[in-house]
């Protein structure tokens, strides 16, 4: 199974490495240190996360072990998708591991994911998010209903954009 969006060097979306899983892998121009506070922090959160034309409402987050981000995605065709994930693991600047709960009152998806962030020095970051799904054909239905795997790429991206817009106001 291939995703469609095209990725420059440095960036990929793999789907055949497991038939369970989305890995979705970035390098970014922006110490670790930030990257990661951008993805732990609900003020930068709420600026980039989601697929291009998404914007993202969260009226819960509890950074910790055991705590959980509610949150509604609002997709540009005006429909509303509800979360809930609760972090299993949180390793600053390292790692972060949480699961997404499907249930009555988000959407029926149900993962379990970690997102490393890799030191490169000379402030540059490598984010890995590894998406593991119950089974393949879980995975290829939230790939296909969802668009899952672009939905990765472009998330990533629109971070991407956000940290380089970050860093130029905090220069300038």
């Amino acid at each position: 199974m291939s995703v469609s969006t095209s990725l420059p060097a440095g960036h990929s979306i793999d789907l055949d490495r497991d038939p369970r899983a989305i890995i979705a892998v970035r390098e970014f121009d922006a110490p670790r240190e930030l990257v990661f506070e951008a993805w732990t922090d609900r003020k930068h959160l709420a600026q980039w996360w989601g697929p291009d034309g998404f914007t993202t409402t969260t009226s819960l987050f509890d950074m910790r072990v055991g705590g959980v981000w509610r949150f509604v995605m609002h997709g540009p065709d005006g429909r509303d998708y509800e979360n809930r994930i609760t972090f299993d693991e949180i390793v600053r600047p390292e790692r972060i591991r949480y699961h997404h709960g499907g249930g009555d009152d988000v959407e029926p998806v149900q993962f379990h994911t970690t997102v490393t962030f890799e030191d490169f020095g000379s402030s540059r970051t490598r984010i890995t998010l590894h998406a593991v799904f119950p089974s393949a054909a879980e995975r290829d239905r939230v790939v296909k209903d969802y668009g899952a795997a672009e939905g990765a790429a472009q998330t990533l991206a629109r971070l991407a954009d956000y940290l380089a817009d970050y860093l130029a106001t905090m220069t300038a």
